[in-house]
């Protein structure tokens, strides 16, 4: 670590001392402490150290709220690391020796990095992807080491961890924190492998932070993943809230839960919980068993967007929505523009919800799978779209995952019920025809707004 940097952390550990005595009072000195650390160039995130300033200076603002409790309900120490690791390692620190190997390499270089340790599970809920793939693919130790060692080379901090289920790797998860802990570790997890000495491992480490799946309330969560399921997330919940351990939700929206799992009713219980974060995604028509008419309608899509949105100006919790603010990161992120996904047979995917790949890491260095055929079709092709609420190659621009497949010669990594693209694309043709008159329509209204708030 350069002298430098190590002159930053030493600098925002004592700019902590001063935030733990009096949050209120001390939250704004450690914003000027972060903006003298940042500098004044592009890539120092000026627009969003602005809008957390922004928070800051309105204690009637939600979202101050949120910061509040935050600052005040979390382990001292997990919060020391979390900022380090999080904010600093992975954005001060981190973007800019990605934007240099993004120069220089001219490929994508990621954010983050999306890894399933394992395609075993606990459960066996209806219409998960995830399980297509079997049961019995494991990323060793080792790899999963190297590719986190390798990620750092380029800048990568971020780290996190799908499924299968990740925690039925308990032990090496937080044998990989331990050894990295210079990086920030989430996971998505069904909770019901959380308990009292999982929670204390997570307290000793201070860098591993779950998003837990849940469908809604008892009979949604337990209808789609059996029966006692709900009961063994809200017990994994509780122990992580009583020890001060932050966490967030993930919550898929279909055609069928979507008023559910958006009502206020149950961003409140989100919120009782102890949730500091949930982030929603779309269902996604993939798999040869995926069915279509679980895709949200226009209507649906549309008041998702307005929902979420109403959810970060009203509520003390950060909602994000994967698919509805392709218009705050550019549109498509995938590709290894923002993130790529390794599963656990080393197939490195563009996306997460994107089975299609010449490239594994297990032959390969992460450089060259960036540097792959399908990898530099992404860093050619994007945004797929102009308009970044139409933002994906696979459900609003069909006609785009078809050409890039077929022209890097890219095959299906569903390894148990291989998928062809045009059976994929097929079932979202209907899908982006219907969506795009309304899309059309919001994403005028967005930019007008947009340009308004710029010429004030």
């Amino acid at each position: 670590m350069s002298f430098t940097n190590q002159l930053k952390k030493a600098t925002l550990r004592t700019a902590f001392g001063y935030l733990e005595k009096n949050p209120e009072e001390n939250a704004l000195k450690l914003m000027s402490w972060v903006d003298k650390l940042a500098g004044d160039g592009p890539d120092s995130f000026p627009v969003q150290r602005a809008a957390v300033r922004q928070v800051l200076e309105d204690p009637q603002n939600n979202m101050y709220q949120l910061v509040m409790n935050i600052l005040k309900e979390t382990d001292s120490e997990v919060l020391k690391a979390t900022f380090e690791n999080f904010f600093l390692n992975a954005n001060i620190i981190g973007w800019p020796k990605q934007e240099e190997y993004r120069k220089k390499y001219n490929c994508n270089i990621p954010w983050a990095i999306l890894l399933d340790p394992t395609s075993a599970c606990n459960l066996h809920c209806t219409g998960c992807w995830a399980a297509e793939y079997g049961n019995k693919l494991n990323l060793t130790f080792d790899e999963i080491d190297s590719i986190i060692t390798q990620g750092k080379e380029m800048g990568v901090y971020m780290y996190i961890y799908t499924g299968g289920e990740p925690l039925v790797r308990k032990k090496d998860l937080i044998a990989l924190c331990e050894k990295h802990s210079d990086c920030q570790f989430l996971s998505f997890t069904n909770a019901t492998l959380i308990d009292e000495a999982f929670a204390n491992e997570m307290l000793r480490v201070k860098n591993f932070i779950p998003a837990i799946s849940v469908e809604g309330f008892e009979s949604a969560t337990d209808g789609r993943r059996g029966n006692g399921t709900y009961q063994k997330v809200i017990q994994a919940m509780a122990i992580l809230k009583e020890k001060h351990l932050p966490f967030g939700l993930s919550c898929c929206y279909t055609s069928q839960n979507l008023d559910s799992i958006s009502s206020y009713e149950f961003i409140d219980q989100m919120i009782q919980w102890g949730a500091r974060f949930v982030w929603y995604f779309h269902y996604m028509p993939v798999g040869n068993d995926a069915v279509p008419e679980l895709l949200p309608n226009p209507e649906q899509r549309e008041f998702m967007y307005h929902r979420i949105r109403d959810i970060r100006a009203t509520k003390p919790i950060f909602a994000m929505d994967f698919q509805n603010d392709g218009e705050y990161v550019g549109g498509c992120i995938a590709g290894g523009r923002r993130y790529l996904h390794i599963n656990a047979n080393g197939d490195c995917d563009p996306c997460v919800f994107i089975h299609y790949s010449n490239a594994n890491i297990r032959d390969m260095s992460l450089l060259d799978v960036l540097r792959s055929p399908i990898f530099m079709a992404y860093h050619d092709g994007q945004p797929f779209n102009d308009n970044h609420l139409r933002p994906c190659p696979m459900l609003e621009n069909p006609e785009k995952l078809r050409e890039i497949v077929k022209a890097t010669g890219a095959h299906s990594t569903d390894l148990q019920s291989p998928e062809t693209v045009d059976h994929l694309c097929d079932k979202c043709e209907a899908y982006a025809k219907n969506w795009t008159p309304t899309a059309t329509e919001l994403w005028s209204c967005s930019c007008a707004k947009k340009k308004g708030e710029a010429a004030k």
